[in-house]
């Protein structure tokens, strides 16, 4: 199968991609420390594997269910992509211990998050970054969201309650 280009320049969605991993990376350096550095380094991963797994489970053939950036060839700027997914869901993990969410409140908070998630992707639509093709659309991606938050909530639990503990 031939490459799909969209575009050739250094525009909208790489400063997207800049701009978002650095607001990301400003806002976990500024948060006061709330986990130890292995908890935080587990939290940072999370983000990042899953937008590799997802991104490139659902980007490349034989499914190809959208072009991530410029170009369906893996490129620095989709490691970018990828790794800005990092931050965020340290934040989330963040978010969810301050505020302290009760198991029977933490439907509602994946809800939220599934939600912020949904609207952060479709500005990525707009700006570029991805590009869906063969009848994929940001409801199959809601329905991701929903799967990923949920397990990040039972893993966030099972930290809580194990810890450093040995199973």
């Amino acid at each position: 199968m031939s490459e799909v280009r969209y575009d050739h320049d250094f525009n909208l969605n790489e400063w997207f991609i800049v701009v978002s991993l650095l607001v990301g990376i400003l806002a976990v350096l500024w948060l006061p420390r709330r986990f130890d550095k292995k908890t935080t380094g587990l939290y940072l991963i999370c983000g990042a594997f899953i937008g590799f797994f997802f991104d490139h489970t659902l980007s490349v053939l034989p499914v190809s269910y959208y072009v991530i950036n410029d170009s369906s060839r893996f490129e620095v700027m989709d490691f970018f992509s990828d790794v800005m997914y990092a931050p965020y869901s340290y934040i989330f993990f963040y978010l969810y211990d301050f505020i302290r969410i009760k198991p029977r409140h933490s439907l509602l908070y994946i809800l939220v998050w599934a939600f912020v998630s949904a609207g952060i992707e479709r500005l990525s639509v707009i700006v570029g970054i991805f590009h869906y093709r063969h009848g994929y659309n940001l409801y199959y991606s809601f329905v991701i969201y929903l799967m990923v938050l949920s397990l990040w909530v039972t893993l966030y639990h099972v930290l809580k309650h194990y810890g450093n503990k040995r199973f």
